[in-house]
């Protein structure tokens, strides 16, 4: 069962929003994986003496790069080239929810990380709904499970490494401060 459910759901105006800009959305989409690679090296590098996050990190790692290549092959094939990345006003105003203190910066990190992973997986979810059945849905299908995978184990390593009262409560409030976020920014097409 998953251990994350988002308490702010995305509108179907979103999802309109990205089918009619789709060459900006897969643009976006493969920033958003590089950057999610990104992330899992960092974790791995900051916390080398985790075992079990160093294995899982790099797992994660090579996984968002693939769904980067494909990405890319998806913008290439459609005449389009790939961009600078651009700031994620989403997970920007996010990381503001980030303590301070090396314990509790590590935990909001890994919860960050499981409940942005969370809303990727709802939101290409609602992609691959919308979609007509072809190779693109079975893309986002395919991202979907994926994406949804990366949040439990997020949320797996927080339990792993600490009080499961303390990682229960800490979810609870990020996940009311991510909805107040996503409830508030401007419609886009773009996975944030």
């Amino acid at each position: 069962m998953s251990k994350i459910k988002l308490a702010y759901s995305t509108s179907n105006e979103w999802t309109k929003t990205v089918l009619a800009d789709f060459d900006a959305f897969l643009l976006d989409h493969a920033a958003a994986e590089k950057k999610a690679s990104g992330m899992a090296v960092s974790m791995l590098s900051h916390y080398p003496n985790r075992v079990e996050l160093v294995e899982a990190m790099a797992e994660l790692a090579v996984e968002e790069m693939t769904h980067y290549r494909e990405v890319v092959k998806l913008i290439h094939s459609r005449g389009n080239i790939t961009s600078k990345d651009e700031k994620d006003p989403y997970v920007n105003q996010f990381r503001l929810a980030l303590r301070k203190g090396s314990d509790e910066y590590f935990l909001d990190r890994l919860l960050l990380g499981g409940i942005i992973e969370a809303r990727g997986a709802e939101r290409f979810g609602l992609i691959a709904k919308a979609l007509e059945p072809g190779q693109l849905k079975n893309f986002y299908n395919s991202i979907t499970r994926s994406e949804d995978r990366h949040k439990d184990l997020m949320v797996d390593l927080a339990l792993l490494y600490f009080d499961h009262t303390i990682v229960n409560q800490r979810l609870a409030e990020l996940i009311a401060i991510e909805a107040d976020i996503v409830e508030q920014l401007p419609l886009r097409a773009a996975l944030h």
